[in-house]
């Protein structure tokens, strides 16, 4: 099933916009070079999860996220930020080290089609949100909260790192037969000359329980 309402939308804006939104979105994510510091180094903390229930076909209706956690590496994100397209057509990223943003041109998590979260590695010598994205391996979980109270549950099948020259725009941000999840963020090296960093990472994960 394609998404009825958003994701056309955003098809179209990644069409017409093309090299321009693709290169503002990868890059946009490392306007500092990272601080010499270790990840945050608080235990994560493992969650038993309640009882679930098996998403549909059709996924869930449209609603804000709310939070993010991940355990497996200490995510905990409150008030998710809105992510929308600048006047000249860049894609808006969150102001601090610390917030998630989602990309409001794409479904909410839960709705058919791959919603799209990002944060930063780091920010001002602070480590970021996502700092240890590249740490998530395939069967681990991602819970991100709605603001109809409700907890869409995705699980993790694939983490990749692209190099930025050739990010697969389609393979991320294509439509979806079901409610899939995009976590992205900065990676590998560091540029000083450029002042960015030259890879992406970005986490696929597929919707596996609604908690209510």
């Amino acid at each position: 099933m394609r998404h009825p309402r958003l994701w056309p939308a955003v098809t179209a804006v990644v069409a017409a916009l093309g090299a321009v939104l693709v290169v503002a979105f990868i890059l946009a994510f490392s306007p500092h070079p990272p601080d010499q510091v270790a990840p945050p180094s608080a235990t994560p903390v493992e969650i038993a999860p309640p009882a679930t229930t098996t998403p549909s076909g059709d996924g869930l209706p449209a609603a804000k996220p709310a939070s993010l956690t991940i355990p497996a590496i200490g995510v905990r994100a409150d008030g998710i930020k809105d992510l929308g397209l600048t006047s000249g057509g860049e894609l808006e990223v969150p102001g601090d080290a610390t917030t998630v943003g989602w990309f409001t041109g794409a479904p909410s998590p839960g709705e058919v089609g791959p919603a799209v979260l990002a944060a930063h590695v780091d920010y001002k010598h602070v480590p970021g949100a996502f700092s240890r994205l590249k740490e998530l391996r395939a069967g681990e979980q991602a819970r991100v909260g709605r603001a109809d109270g409700r907890t869409a549950v995705f699980t993790v099948y694939r983490v990749d790192h692209y190099a930025k020259a050739e990010f697969p725009t389609d393979r991320v941000y294509g439509d979806t037969a079901d409610p899939e999840l995009r976590l992205i963020t900065c990676g590998g090296e560091f540029d000083r000359a450029s002042g960015n960093y030259l890879d992406n990472v970005v986490v696929y994960a597929r919707l596996t329980g609604v908690e209510a």
